[in-house]
């Protein structure tokens, strides 16, 4: 399902991927954090703004996931920031190898607009939010975070899903201060998985 406000088709699916893998590529290769090659991109969906996460796994273990709620850059320069971080910048992890990037999945998630929902309570949250399709965000005066749709999966019950999040965001169980929001998004989501060679394709 495309979610995204612009229609997204399997060859920019494929041309996101590569440009998560080659700015991974060429930071492992000479070190290179910049992404200027990403300037000559010119296909307009592309270059659309849009807010994007890279998710990277080896046989399930994560080995980065890093993004941004905000449309705040075009959608291939924003996968190939979210992709350096993802390997290199994720502080729950450590910093991916060579022997990661080879055999890991890359996953892109292109996320629609956020959509604030009329709850106030985590029971009224419960019963609006949509299990397996909605990614969730909780936004509350002393924290603040958000579970992509890939999340039910893992975790499927709505009950273990939020307590989750609530944990994730500093939260007490089940509290909801005065300020708190919630809002959900869906996504476009699409992978490749390893194995891939380091060198550039000649």
């Amino acid at each position: 399902m495309t979610a995204t406000p612009f229609q997204l088709d399997d060859a920019h699916r494929r041309a996101l991927l590569t440009v998560a893998e080659d700015a991974i590529r060429s930071a492992l290769l000479d070190g290179s954090r910049f992404v200027r090659w990403v300037d000559t991109i010119h296909d307009p969906v592309l270059r659309t703004h849009a807010a994007s996460f890279v998710t990277l796994e080896r046989e399930q273990r994560l080995l980065g996931c890093v993004g941004t709620l905000e449309a705040c850059a075009p959608l291939a320069v924003g996968v190939a920031h979210q992709a350096l971080g993802a390997a290199f910048a994720d502080p729950r992890v450590p910093p991916i190898a060579v022997h990661d990037f080879v055999a890991m999945t890359v996953k892109v998630s292109v996320l629609s607009e956020l959509t604030e929902l009329p709850v106030g309570s985590v029971d009224e949250l419960r019963t609006s939010a949509r299990a397996g399709v909605d990614g969730v965000v909780v936004d509350a005066p002393k924290g603040r975070a958000t579970f992509l749709p890939s999340v039910w999966r893992q975790l499927p019950d709505p009950d273990d899903f939020l307590a989750a999040l609530w944990q994730k965001a500093g939260l007490p169980p089940g509290a909801w201060p005065a300020g708190t929001r919630a809002l959900r998004y869906t996504t476009d989501e699409f992978a490749r998985p390893g194995p891939r060679r380091l060198a550039f394709a000649s």
